[in-house]
């Protein structure tokens, strides 16, 4: 195998991984696993790191150099590559900030700001939100979470390899050392992938494998490959590897995973081919793409933020003006940041270039962390538009202490007095109206009693398909047990169930679950058998759906208003009665069979045949689905029925 200064071969994987990646990022159809590309980079990234690191080691071995000397060079040139682009990005971000972000989004950008350039954004995000929920389009340097993981291997691979090469110096050794940390990894990414994806899809930990498969590449492939056929067909299987997987896989698996070996191994084929003079991966285009793939990729983030600004993100023609800046940028940081800056740097002593990147460094962390720091400087907008984004912190201030996230135990949090008043069962949805409810409590002797759980729908018996789901089932289960322990009093149930039923779109659609007749009947029984089975012990009060936006509606409006834009968020009566038609009919099932009483909110959120995000001026709703504090409110008058006629028992209650 060749190892040349530069490989085309490399540098053309490089396009390869970051054209998948932006085809992904921009939505293109087709591409739906484009977000492998970043596991090629890893690959390639381990693959370099391995040649570097090797020769210096090597050095340190025979006496050539220390060790402390090394690893200050090997960092610093690190960082020459890296840093000066990914400043420039961040410092340009912060500028259009200013004029462009909610005080919210300001702030954020000021903390991911800090945290990109400390190489711990990965650990930040891994801790916010799934990589592919939807608010990941508020966050304009998530990208950065894969430079994080790089960096973060670039520290501790020398070490490791400087220690492994002390205690055993045989390069053998030291590559089934590697292999073994490669398979722990692997093993730690296949077996916990789908129970903490977040911690999976971010942390070092779970993609070490990824980053040592290419070191390993490097370690076990040390020649020359003997014939020009077994060299192609090496390339071309690794190829249709990675492409397999951007067209074939997408977002619903648990990445990295099994899965995530199918590109790694073709970019190790790839590298083991060695062809450096394929059409595959040596054209001029690629080439060029290969080169300024770094700034390619920093930038096009920002760009498909920018699409979604404008809410722009399905237009073509924006979508193309969008390719066109991301190449733009791309050229322009290549040209005129990444390559005078490496080579600048290049020449300054250690210490200087030490100093330089420090200085360049607090030159942008220090106003980041001052904006972060001043909650966004709200005083740089009008008061109407910081009313308008504020509603997007306008929920429940105990939401995150009493809502069940992941795997926490229920904890029953109480809103009120002493005594049992009502209990409010459900998801998120419900979780998002639990102070309204306690607004209509007759008695302040009375309490709420929150029984809420982040995706739970109030359905016992459903076959889980994910961790989430077994949780979920456990907590309906356990309500069902502990309700008949308390004393009677009214039961509130709200789900966005339709997230599960609609046949038209969804996020549960990525589940196991079929949507055939079979299904639709399996939920319907099961629904109202659960809801029966409440109302045996109590009166239950079944709500409505939630109409949901769609589009974030504090960000949109705020955001419109900023520019001097009119704009409206409302859906038709129609739209929202096909989306939830089949639990409509489900809860008037429930209401004919055993009592319970319907709530229906539609007469507070909607008028004139649409369903409104905003009501004088202001949003109800803090994202796109889920009311805000102003958006419950409006429901108090429906919720004081709860109280003023509590439903006649039905049979079921009478016969228990």
């Amino acid at each position: 195998m060749p190892s040349p200064a530069f490989r085309t071969d490399i540098n053309g994987l490089r396009a390869w991984a970051v054209v998948s990646v932006i085809l992904f990022h921009f939505g293109i159809s087709g591409f739906s696993g484009g977000f492998v590309g970043v596991d090629v980079f890893f690959v390639l990234s381990g693959f370099l790191m391995a040649g570097i690191v090797l020769a210096g080691v090597e050095k340190v071995a025979s006496g050539k150099q220390t060790a402390g000397n090394f690893l200050a060079n090997f960092y610093l040139a690190r960082a020459r590559r890296i840093l000066p682009a990914l400043l420039v990005l961040c410092a340009v971000l912060m500028i259009l900030g200013w004029s462009a972000l909610s005080p919210q989004e300001y702030r954020l950008l000021g903390r991911h700001t800090v945290t990109a350039l400390a190489f711990v954004s990965n650990i930040r995000f891994s801790r916010e939100f799934g990589y592919f929920d939807i608010d990941a389009h508020q966050k304009i340097l998530l990208h950065t979470w894969s430079l994080a993981v790089e960096w973060q291997f670039y520290l501790l691979f020398p070490i490791v390899v400087l220690v492994l090469w002390r205690l055993m110096p045989s390069r053998r050794k030291l590559t089934l050392a590697l292999a073994g940390f490669a398979l722990g990894s692997l093993l730690l990414s296949v077996f916990t992938s789908a129970t903490y994806p977040e911690r999976a899809f971010f942390l070092l930990p779970w993609r070490a494998w990824e980053l040592l498969a290419g070191a390993l590449v490097f370690l076990l492939a040390r020649t020359q490959l003997n014939g020009r056929s077994t060299q192609i067909g090496l390339e071309i299987v690794g190829i249709a590897l990675i492409l397999g997987s951007v067209l074939l896989l997408d977002s619903s698996v648990a990445w990295p995973g099994w899965r995530a070996a199918i590109p790694v191994v073709g970019t190790a084929l790839v590298l083991v081919a060695g062809r450096q003079d394929s059409w595959l991966t040596g054209t001029a285009v690629a080439q060029w793409l290969g080169r300024c793939s770094y700034s390619l990729y920093l930038w096009h983030w920002p760009v498909v933020f920018g699409l979604f600004y404008f809410d722009l993100q399905k237009d073509p023609v924006a979508i193309a003006c969008g390719f066109f800046a991301t190449a733009a940028l791309g050229w322009l940081s290549y040209r005129f940041v990444e390559t005078p800056a490496r080579v600048g740097l290049s020449r300054l002593p250690l210490r200087a270039g030490y100093a330089a990147i420090l200085v360049a460094l607090l030159a942008v962390i220090v106003p980041s962390e001052v904006v972060k720091m001043r909650d966004g400087f709200p005083a740089r907008l009008s008061p109407e538009v910081v009313a308008i984004f504020a509603e997007a912190r306008n929920k429940n201030p105990r939401f995150e202490e009493c809502h069940v996230l992941g795997q926490k135990a229920v904890p029953e949090c109480i809103y009120g007095g002493p005594k049992l008043g009502v209990i409010v069962l459900g998801d998120s949805h419900a979780g998002a109206i639990i102070r309204s409810v306690e607004k209509v409590l007759p008695d302040p002797e009375l309490h709420v009693l929150d029984w809420t759980r982040a995706g739970c729908r109030t359905i016992s018996g459903m076959k889980p398909n994910t961790p989430d789901d077994v949780r979920c089932v456990e907590f309906v289960d356990y309500a069902l047990r502990k309700i008949e322990t308390l004393p009677e009093a009214p039961l509130v149930i709200l789900n966005r169930t339709g997230i599960d039923t609609d046949p038209h779109e969804g996020d549960m659609t990525k589940t196991a679950r079929k949507r055939d007749q079979a299904f639709y009947d399996d939920v319907r029984e099961k629904l109202v058998a659960t809801t029966c089975a409440f109302a045996r012990t109590r009166p239950v009060y079944l709500v409505r759906p939630i109409p949901e936006m769609p589009v974030n509606v504090p960000v949109t409006l705020g955001r419109a208003a900023l520019l001097g834009i009119p704009r409206e968020v409302s859906i038709s009566l129609e739209e929202y009665h096909q989306r939830h038609a089949f639990v409509w009919a489900a809860q008037d099932l429930a209401a004919q069979r055993c009592g319970v009483k319907i709530l229906d909110p539609l007469p507070y959120l909607c008028t004139d045949g649409r369903c409104r995000g905003a009501f004088d001026g202001l949003p109800i709703y803090y994202d796109d689905d889920h009311l805000s504090e102003r958006g419950g409110n409006r429901l108090i008058p429906m919720l004081r029925q709860i109280f003023e006629e509590p439903p006649v028992a039905s049979e079921q209650q009478q016969s228990s």
